[in-house]
């Protein structure tokens, strides 16, 4: 039983530090230049769809990944753990989930300071472009309810449902901004494992807190 819970407990760990390497490995080569090709490639591509259709399509989940909406829905699921559910330590990892990758982002972008593409550009935005906000709060937002909804879910078929809707909108949400020509690829990724990490940190620290507690209650029943 001990090394089952070793096992689960170390897991989000070990996620968040290949997820942190990953991001260290874009950022250094940003820093170096030699991610180009990577980004130019996936630009062309994307930026090769372009049609009236897919612009209102791409706008509409840039619009879902803004800050309004995802204040919106944070808001809401935040109102169904409390109040429905009864789920405080949920509503705080969520809280702590989100509020840290906004840190993170402004932080992030402040260091590194990157531009942001300026060719074939849709709409107008200012601010640095590396990492993504959109990204980091795509990723932050539907992994963390992902995460937490998973064990109410109770079925498979349920569970595979709620996983591929939640890479849909996070996947959607990051290349509606290369569509949008106001982020480079790299940005949407590097924001992907950003967010990865401290999610899977946040997870490490969520399930360390249950563990203690369910200790604690077994030692008060003993």
């Amino acid at each position: 039983m001990i090394h089952n819970w070793k096992k689960n407990i170390s897991f989000p760990l070990l996620v968040a530090a290949l997820c942190m390497i990953a991001f260290i490995s874009i950022a250094l080569s940003i820093s170096d230049n030699q991610i180009h090709r990577f980004d130019d490639t996936l630009i062309g591509w994307i930026q090769g769809l372009e049609s009236p259709g897919m612009t209102q399509f791409m706008h509409l989940f840039t619009w879902i990944g803004s800050e309004m909406p995802v204040v919106f829905i944070t808001i809401i699921a935040m109102i169904v753990l409390y109040v429905c559910l009864r789920h405080k330590r949920e509503l705080l990892f969520l809280a702590c989930v989100l509020a840290g990758s906004t840190l993170l982002n402004a932080l992030l972008k402040l260091v590194f300071q990157r531009a942001r593409p300026t060719i074939n550009r849709i709409i107008e935005v200012s601010g640095y472009s590396f990492p993504s906000g959109h990204s980091m709060a795509a990723f932050s937002l539907y992994g963390g309810l992902a995460f937490l909804i998973w064990k109410h879910v109770p079925t498979v078929t349920g569970r595979v449902l709620m996983i591929v809707a939640s890479a849909v909108f996070i996947l959607t949400i990051g290349i509606s901004r290369i569509y949008l020509g106001v982020h480079y690829p790299s940005d949407i990724v590097g924001g992907y494992f950003l967010s990865g990490c401290w999610l899977s940190t946040c997870i490490w620290f969520y399930r360390r807190h249950l563990e203690r507690m369910s200790q604690l209650q077994s030692r008060r029943l003993a």
